[in-house]
């Protein structure tokens, strides 16, 4: 089992979206990144846990625990016209991108604030940490996994 976080603007699609679908079961789609591609389709795999990020927004930050409930498939945003993540190059038989299935397991309480994951020197090396870093999908190792779960109360649903 691995760990990931997974970005996402609160506006377009958070932690209350998710708690709205049945299930708490969505579709991560619309990536467009090749290397955040490359973890969808070859790396994350059914019963690998994520982190819900909030970003661009007033207080980013952790605010949920996902779990992964389909491994990579073809992304099928990109192969229909009438979708703004829409890929002329993309086909159904040589598809470019790559979606997952995600369940929302929890709801962080306090959420992790980007400031306060900053002041943690523990989490020195974390990738969302780096500057310049702008992928949706994000490497989380097994110590920062278990530092950063300890760090907030977990609400499960």
């Amino acid at each position: 089992m691995a760990h990931w976080l997974f970005k996402s603007e609160p506006r377009e699609f958070g932690l209350d979206h998710l708690l709205a679908l049945p299930g708490r079961v969505a579709r991560w789609d619309g990536v467009r990144n090749y290397e955040a591609r490359n973890l969808l389709r070859d790396h994350i795999q059914v019963g690998d846990t994520a982190f819900l990020y909030h970003s661009s927004c007033q207080q980013p930050g952790i605010v949920g625990l996902l779990e992964i409930v389909r491994a990579g498939y073809p992304d099928p945003t990109a192969v229909d016209p009438d979708s703004p993540y829409w890929d002329a190059r993309s086909s159904r038989d040589q598809p470019r991108w790559y979606a997952v299935d995600v369940r929302l397991t929890a709801r962080l309480n306090p959420a992790l604030a980007l400031s306060r994951l900053r002041a943690d020197p523990a989490l020195r090396d974390f990738r969302l940490l780096r500057r310049g870093n702008r992928l949706s999908v994000l490497p989380v190792s097994p110590s920062e996994w278990a530092h950063l779960v300890t760090q907030s109360r977990i609400i499960p649903f």
